[in-house]
């Protein structure tokens, strides 16, 4: 089983470059990074976790630029959002960041999506809330049209773009109806959110990892309706505390890669928790 990390990266905690290369000398496979691009501070959006919203999720650096530092440093590591919030974009610049992204670190990039939980800051970028998850879907499709080897144009329910010349292109090539690099979304067990990721994605990026072993069968099922091939998805448990037994119990299930997460601290605390984790690798 490969182990990743995920952390909040802020101007206070150990630098992107310095952990890129901690982490690829010791042998986990990636580094993923959440994306905030502001926290308004009138905000009535509860913390799903409950109680007050950490520090960091106002502090937290560009997941894009943070993870090109990253690829600068290291050959193998994989770069992972987690996630992007990709209502909040433009798509057409998005595209081009992460093929970018992609081409320079060698097709190495993981695009963890999700939708969002805080109705403020996605209200800022304009987003209507109640409609964010088929903004996300609309997005994703103009994207796979910017991807595609031949100019194609699409034309959507919320934005469109014409056939077009758009290089660099993600190293990865298109696999069944999805075109970019590997593609996971992030999101609560339900139909709809399985009836995206069987759509336009590789898989699922559980939050906590909780409740897989119920909510695996329902997420097969919709995949083969959809003609996807069984052995294709992907399934990565994400921003986990490991345990020996939490990581027993994903393997059985199939999982082969986990996201583990560190705390955002300085380069100190940080490498002490990564000597901790190395017994799991």
């Amino acid at each position: 089983m490969r182990i990743a990390v995920t952390i909040f990266l802020t101007d206070e905690t150990v630098t992107p470059v310095r952990l890129a290369r901690e982490l690829e000398s010791r042998g986990y496979a990636g580094l993923y990074l959440p994306e905030h691009t502001h926290i308004p501070v009138d905000r009535t959006t509860p913390y799903p976790a409950g109680g007050d919203l950490p520090r960091e999720y106002g502090r937290t650096l560009d997941p894009f630029v943070a993870l090109g530092q990253a690829a600068a440093v290291t050959e193998r590591l994989g770069l992972g959002t987690g996630i992007t919030l990709v209502a909040q974009h433009d798509p057409i610049a998005l595209a081009k960041q992460i093929a970018t992204l992609d081409h320079l670190s060698g097709g190495r990039v993981t695009l963890g999506l999700g939708y969002g939980w805080n109705v403020e800051e996605a209200a800022d970028h304009g987003v209507v809330w109640r409609t964010r998850r088929e903004l996300v879907r609309d997005r994703m499709a103009l994207m796979r049209a910017l991807w595609s080897e031949e100019p194609a144009a699409y034309e959507g329910e919320f934005g469109s773009v014409r056939a077009s010349h758009a290089h660099p292109k993600p190293v990865q090539k298109p696999r069944g109806p999805v075109t970019g690099p590997r593609t996971l979304v992030g999101g609560a067990a339900g139909p709809g959110l399985f009836a995206h990721i069987a759509e336009y994605a590789d898989g699922w990026m559980p939050i906590g990892g909780r409740g897989l072993a119920e909510s695996l069968p329902a997420l097969r099922s919709v995949w083969a309706d959809a003609g996807r091939d069984p052995a294709a998805l992907q399934v990565v448990p994400y921003a986990v505390l490991p345990s020996p037994g939490k990581l027993a119990r994903y393997a059985d299930s199939g999982v082969e890669e986990v996201v583990v997460q560190l705390p955002p601290a300085e380069e100190a605390e940080v490498l002490r928790v990564l000597d901790a984790y190395g017994s799991f690798l």
